[in-house]
């Protein structure tokens, strides 16, 4: 890798080492841009990799490319030195203007001599719904977020009972239209049905997405309105009482006149029903990691579905009763103890399948209303990725060694994510997740045979990591890599994939107390929904032995005294 806000030059290293049983030499040339910022015994051990190099020249070839690095690094330095020189003897810079951009760069980056710079909307929006959370007016500021989300929630399940009935309808007109064929109809008239469908099928969808959208930013600029004079009427008054919550009736005007009572009540049902009476198998344990100061922390393995985790459940009769999870989401919103959730996805950023796309039809159940939308995250991502895969096409010289131009050029031009690689959404509308790493995997998964270097696991280091540096003291991380129970998921596959995750997750905290930060107090480790019973318990036994269990020493009482013995 190297920086990109230096120039850089291309130098040919060439490497020549012998053989142990022969007077033949071998050699190999490789390109390296300088300067170099990457890691020499990681480029090292590519090439050993690569050109099939024997392991006994592992140190020369270390040595000469760290000489090698260093020499060129150097070189080129001093080139670099020398052309300003010239230039500046030459007239060729002008140094008044150099003057200007070093005034102006130390004084963005000084804060005692910036530019005074106030508040953003958002800044202050933060700062009065912290204080406000924290306040009496906790339950009023949580039951007006709830008769929200249950107003979009009874028109998403609307658009989706309206594109289900269009769809069965016009399932039985295609089927008979293509069974007439050659009778009373022909192929033509087939297409223009098919045209004529999937037309309908978006103008519905699109009539009733902008109802929502339009919905949600109404109930956001009313709750922004609502906490504002909430935070007034307190400074005035120098009281807790709490204003009566705002009635939404415009929420009532957005809704259609045909949903009837019945129908809200089967949609709170439906979302109720999701979450089930069975509480699901779970285990936890209290550990301590470390050489010298120990940390304690709380590990936690269960058995359930990753989404649970993240949609708030309303109540079946459409009332304001509340997960205590949602209590306690909101009021750790602004603060150094963050939750954070590993959601396994593709490399497309799409919506229209897989596991994103649920996610994404969890958090369009409510308003988002402290960051972007779902939506408007994603399509930044989308831009952000064609930079980095543009950058990757440039710079990472490692990976052009590993394949050919021809499929590094297709794999850059489709602006795909590779396994291993993690972008992150901020959520406030979520049961009990405030931050989502979405990690990309792809089929290599399914084998029993990846090892600690799979890009996966090293995946999960960089969400450790971003936990670490972020504030997020609460993970969730799959167990064996995967939301759903596949075929090849034998007993046996299980074990060794929980024992790889465990032993690789445990070298990663102990690597993260050196890395700063806040202290990752509480891990969650997440199975499939389903899993039987004996896996869940093997794995959950594997715990205790992969990281160190806090138990009590535990001493027996004695009726009779005992003497110190006298020699």
């Amino acid at each position: 890798m190297t920086p990109t806000s230096e120039k850089v030059v291309e130098k040919k290293f060439m490497f020549e080492f012998p053989t142990l049983t022969t007077d033949d030499k071998h050699q190999f040339e490789v390109p390296i841009h300088i300067p170099f910022s990457g890691n020499i015994r990681e480029l090292a051990q590519r090439l050993i990799t690569l050109f099939k190099v024997p392991v006994y020249i592992e140190k020369d070839l270390e040595e000469k490319l760290k000489s090698f690095v260093d020499k060129e690094t150097l070189l080129f330095h001093d080139t670099v030195a020398e052309d300003a020189l010239k230039k500046a003897q030459n007239g060729e810079i002008d140094a008044e203007e150099v003057i200007k951009k070093f005034e102006r760069l130390f004084k963005e980056e000084t804060a005692e001599y910036a530019d005074p710079r106030g508040s953003t909307d958002e800044e202050l929006f933060a700062t009065v719904y912290h204080k406000l959370v924290h306040s009496p007016a906790l339950e009023g500021m949580l039951q007006v977020e709830h008769s929200y989300s249950i107003a979009v929630n009874e028109m998403t399940t609307q658009r989706d009972d309206e594109l289900a009935s269009l769809t069965e309808r016009q399932a039985k007109e295609m089927s008979d239209l293509v069974a007439g064929i050659g009778e009373f109809s022909t192929e033509a008239d087939v297409n223009l049905l098919a045209a004529r469908h999937c037309e309908d099928q978006n103008m519905i969808q699109a009539k009733i997405n902008s109802q929502i959208d339009s919905l949600q930013e109404t109930q956001r600029r009313e709750y922004r309105d609502w906490l504002m004079k909430l935070l007034e009427e307190q400074a005035e008054e120098a009281s807790s009482v709490t204003p009566p919550t705002p009635s939404p009736t415009h929420i009532v005007r957005h809704l259609s006149n045909d949903v009837s009572s019945k129908d809200k009540g089967k949609g709170g049902s439906d979302i109720s029903s999701d979450v089930g009476n069975n509480p699901g198998l779970e285990e936890s344990f209290t550990i301590h990691l470390g050489s010298q100061m120990k940390q304690m922390h709380n590990i936690r393995i269960m058995s359930a579905d990753v989404l649970h985790l993240c949609k708030t459940h309303l109540s079946s009769k459409g009332g304001m009763d509340m997960q205590p999870q949602r209590l306690q989401t909101a009021l750790a919103l602004y603060s150094n103890d963050l939750c954070g959730l590993v959601l396994l996805t593709d490399g497309l950023i799409s919506s229209f399948s897989g596991t994103t796309k649920d996610f994404i039809s969890v958090c369009q159940q409510s308003t988002e209303f402290h960051f972007p939308s779902i939506d408007d995250q994603l399509e930044k991502i989308r831009e952000g990725v064609k930079e980095t895969a543009a950058w990757r096409q440039e710079h990472w010289i490692a990976e052009n060694l590993s394949i050919s131009s021809q499929q590094w050029r297709r794999a850059s031009s489709s602006g795909a994510l590779r396994s291993g690689d993690v972008y992150v959404t901020r959520h406030s509308n979520l049961n009990e997740v405030h931050v989502v790493f979405h990690m990309v995997i792809d089929d290599s998964l399914r084998s029993s045979e990846i090892n600690s270097r799979h890009p996966a696991i090293l995946g999960l280091r960089n969400v450790l990591k971003t936990a670490c540096s972020n504030d997020i003291t609460t993970l969730t991380v799959p167990l064996l890599l995967a939301h759903h129970i596949t075929e090849e998921m034998t007993v046996a596959w299980c074990a060794k994939r929980a024992e790889l995750v465990l032993k690789c997750v445990k070298g990663f905290m102990i690597e993260m107390a050196s890395w700063g930060g806040s202290e990752l107090k509480n891990l969650q480790f997440v199975v499939p929904e389903g899993i039987s019973d004996e896996v869940f318990v093997s794995l959950a036994a594997m715990l205790p032995s992969v990281f160190r269990v806090s138990n009590p020493l535990v001493f027996k009482a004695s009726s009779t005294p005992i003497t110190p013995k006298t020699s």
